[in-house]
């Protein structure tokens, strides 16, 4: 069995046609959920994936053997329900309902702009269907949302940056409250200020002039 343990997401900085020589793996989604699994590539080699624990591995994306070898993981079609609105008794805006009421539910849904997709299940669909939206059974790739759990690296990155950026204004935080011409929070209120300070002055200077006659 040859051991893969490393996954390269949507074949990123591989060269296209490395990406098109490799073997393909075809899997479902019941398999590609799992962190570890065996299958067998379009090579006929069998594999045994050992990834990091709460991965999910997406259509498209790239598996790294330990010998070298890269496999092109293909989302294979699978029994699901294609969720759509119905132009004659309801909205686009049913679909986001829907969505809705299956995230309460924590199903597992594909979001797509005019459709979604959930797996088989009859008591969805009859809720689906009451709620006026038309529910088919078809045989299609399904890539479900991952989840926050999934998408909170990409989000944790960023919050870092964010950080990051704001530390240097936290560390200036004191300077603004010495008030001076530097001070950003009370910048505008020192002109006001000052220009009620310079009107009155104008308006002594001219009356002092007056006296000195």
């Amino acid at each position: 069995m040859l051991q893969t343990s490393k996954i390269i997401p949507q074949g990123a900085g591989l060269a296209p046609v490395l990406v098109k020589r490799a073997a393909t793996v075809e899997l479902d989604w019941d398999v590609r959920q799992k962190s570890r699994f065996d299958a067998t590539d379009s090579l006929g080699r069998q594999l045994g994936v050992f990834l990091p624990r709460g991965t999910l591995v997406r259509g498209g994306d790239v598996l790294v053997a330990e010998d070298g070898s890269m496999v092109k993981v293909i989302a294979a079609p699978q029994a699901v329900l294609r969720i759509t609105a119905c132009t004659s008794h309801g909205s686009p805006f049913d679909l986001t309902r829907a969505a809705y009421h299956l995230g309460n539910r924590h199903v597992p849904i594909e979001l797509k702009p005019d459709h979604l997709k959930i797996e088989p299940d009859h008591v969805l669909a009859d809720m689906l269907r009451s709620m006026h939206l038309i529910v088919n059974a078809v045989e299609e790739a399904f890539e479900p949302e991952g989840g926050a759990y999934s998408s909170g690296g990409h989000g944790h990155g960023h919050d870092h940056g964010h950080e990051h950026n704001h530390a240097p204004a936290a560390a200036a935080a004191p300077a603004p409250h010495v008030h001076g011409p530097d001070c950003n929070h009370s910048h505008d209120h020192e002109h006001h200020d000052h220009a009620h300070e310079a009107k009155p002055v104008a308006i002594q200077v001219h009356k002092h002039k007056p006296h000195s006659h």
